[in-house]
């Protein structure tokens, strides 16, 4: 099993825990380890099978963790979740898909309304039966029925983009290991960095197409071979995700991997620009064609020369040919992008290695899993430059956030912090003193004006009253914008992909007011936030708004997903210089509204 799947089943047992009501400290010890391996980077396998190492070094992984990943990667199996799910109906894990139904929430509507199905409920929210029960009011039933056609979205089912990352690295590192392999790539909507991915799509150059494909199906991640054919191979995968891998010869390699990036809607514009210069793609390269019998330059009646395509190779040939410089995949979507392209005025998009800075962070103060200083060396050792500490603010009681005295306490030890960073010259990274605070319902934020005024960095976020009318939640994120300390809006639509819709709000007056007040927008990088979204992004930039790309990490791995971010900004279009923490700490400040 790899780490992902692992993660998934953890974070299901914490899930079928809290449905029974077990001890919350229990529960909360699953979640976290699902977090923690979510995140990792290293094959548990990997780290498992070396001698001179342990699981339990793992942050939050304990002997009985361990022994129960060990029991996983040796059966793909758990006993204790089979026992679990048995004690558990099969409809509450179809209702737990519902945004805003947790487990206790479910057991209750299961209990109360004897649910057999995920349309028994929106049968009880549409005769209001679902009302009628304690701690259930008519607003709670118009929301739920609202989020039951989210949750019924086959969009909702298709893996993060960083989960079926995941899978591609493992899948391309098993496949290099086959002396038939001359290239390899991954293609699909994961090349394109969409936020979700359906199934994966892989490209191979080959002579031994065979041997690719039996190399594909002895993997140990293949639990079945859906198809076999010449030089196409599908085998069901990690996640049960579907993979698709094509082999085709060395000159045909570019034009493969540009076909099955896509996306479809390029494609098709992509063609008829050939087609108007008397050429064709397909996968296999780009061929001149010839006139058929109707009139002289029908496309219907165009056929491709019988000789050699004339490119292929690479994806820079296939595009050269219609006279195009190779276009970034994350732009390949049906949009301008071949007019740019043919303006010579695509984007030169921005990089992981451009970002300075990291702007929106937690630890061990509200809810982190890592101190402040541990944040720092793992900032440093990134390369990071500048980073700013934004523990919750005090609405959010359920992070233990930072009242007044909390926070100019951990202001005060940010101050000496940085003191000791520099007393050996310049320092290796500058904390900046910060805070995320809650916009609250009825208006205003959780801290007063006196206290923000001393901060370098505020992030305004909205937590709470999510199902307020578009008015009134329009209404708050703008009076925050309006403030003079806060610098960003943190994930200014509160969406959870695959999880919770994004609240509603009238993003186009939000970024209005962005661009009138100097106030920057967050896309948060989060792999389940991603937010803003590439389209928001995008308006952001032609209305002069500056983005930040922040990680909201929670330990000291979470400041390893800022790739995520930089793939939605680039999908966005965005360039360096419409990111404002790829500027020196210096450039940043003199950017900054206050």
């Amino acid at each position: 099993m790899t780490n992902a799947d692992i993660a998934v089943v953890f974070d299901h047992i914490a899930d079928l825990l809290e449905y029974q009501g077990d001890n919350v400290f229990r529960v909360r010890a699953y979640r976290n380890a699902a977090r923690t391996i979510g995140s990792l980077v290293e094959s548990l396998a990997t780290i498992r099978s070396d001698p001179r190492r342990s699981l339990t070094d793992l942050e939050g992984i304990g002997s009985d963790l361990a022994a129960k990943i060990g029991e996983l990667l040796e059966s793909g199996r758990l006993g204790m979740l089979d026992d679990l799910q048995k004690k558990v109906p099969a409809v509450a894990f179809e209702l737990m898909r519902v945004p805003g139904l947790g487990p206790k929430k479910v057991k209750v509507l299961v209990d109360q309304l004897r649910l057999k199905s995920l349309d028994d409920l929106e049968a009880a929210c549409k005769d209001g039966r679902v009302q009628e029960i304690k701690g259930f009011a008519a607003k709670t039933q118009a929301a739920i029925l609202e989020n039951i056609a989210f949750a019924k979205s086959p969009e909702h089912n298709r893996l993060l983009w960083q989960e079926a990352d995941t899978i591609v690295q493992e899948l391309l590192t098993w496949m290099r290991d086959c002396p038939a392999v001359q290239r390899i790539d991954g293609a699909g909507s994961w090349r394109r960095g969409r936020e979700t991915v359906g199934d994966i799509d892989v490209v191979v150059e080959s002579a031994a197409a065979k041997a690719v494909m039996d190399h594909l199906h002895a993997w140990q991640e293949t639990s079945a071979v859906l198809l076999a054919g010449d030089t196409k191979t599908s085998v069901r995968g990690p996640r049960n995700v579907q993979i698709d891998l094509r082999v085709v010869e060395r000159g045909s390699f570019g034009a493969a991997l540009q076909y099955f990036t896509g996306s479809k809607e390029h494609n098709v514009r992509l063609r008829s620009r050939a087609r108007d210069q008397g050429l064709t793609i397909n996968e296999y390269g780009v061929y001149r064609l010839s006139a058929g019998k109707g009139r002289p330059g029908e496309a219907d009646t165009a056929k491709p020369v019988k000789r050699k395509s004339i490119a292929g190779s690479t994806e820079e040939d296939v595009y050269a040919a219609v006279g195009l410089p190779w276009i970034p995949p994350e732009l390949r979507e049906g949009g301008d992008e071949i007019g740019l392209a043919e303006r010579g005025e695509l984007p030169q998009l921005v990089e992981l290695a451009d970002i300075h800075g990291d702007l929106h962070m937690h630890t061990t103060a509200t809810d982190g899993e890592a101190t402040l200083g541990e944040m720092v060396r793992a900032a440093i050792e990134r390369g990071l430059k500048y980073i700013a500490i934004t523990d919750h603010g005090q609405r959010v009681t359920m992070a233990h956030g930072l009242d007044r005295k909390r926070l100019l306490k951990q202001w005060d030890e940010i101050d000496r912090l940085n003191e000791s960073l520099a007393e050996e010259g310049r320092p290796p990274l500058v904390v900046l003193k910060g805070i995320e605070v809650d916009m609250l319902e009825k208006g205003g934020l959780d801290l007063p004006d006196d206290v923000l005024a001393q901060a370098d960095w505020v992030v305004a976020s909205l937590h709470y009253g999510q199902n307020q009318p578009r008015e009134r939640i329009t209404a708050r994120i703008i009076e925050a914008i309006e403030n003079p300390h806060v610098t960003v809006i943190g994930h200014p639509t509160g969406r959870l992909i695959n999880r919770r819709p994004a609240y509603d709000v009238d993003i186009e007056a939000v970024i209005e007011a962005a661009a009138r007040t100097g106030t920057f927008l967050e896309i948060n990088a989060n792999p389940w936030r991603l937010d803003l979204d590439d389209r928001h992004a995008a308006a952001a930039k032609q209305a002069g708004v500056k983005i930040v790309i922040s990680t909201d990490a929670h330990s000291t791995r979470g400041l390893d997903v800022m790739h995520c971010g930089i793939l939605q900004a680039r999908r966005a279009g965005l360039e360096a210089k419409d990111v404002a923490n790829t500027r020196t700490l210096a450039a940043l400040k003199k950017l900054m509204k206050k």
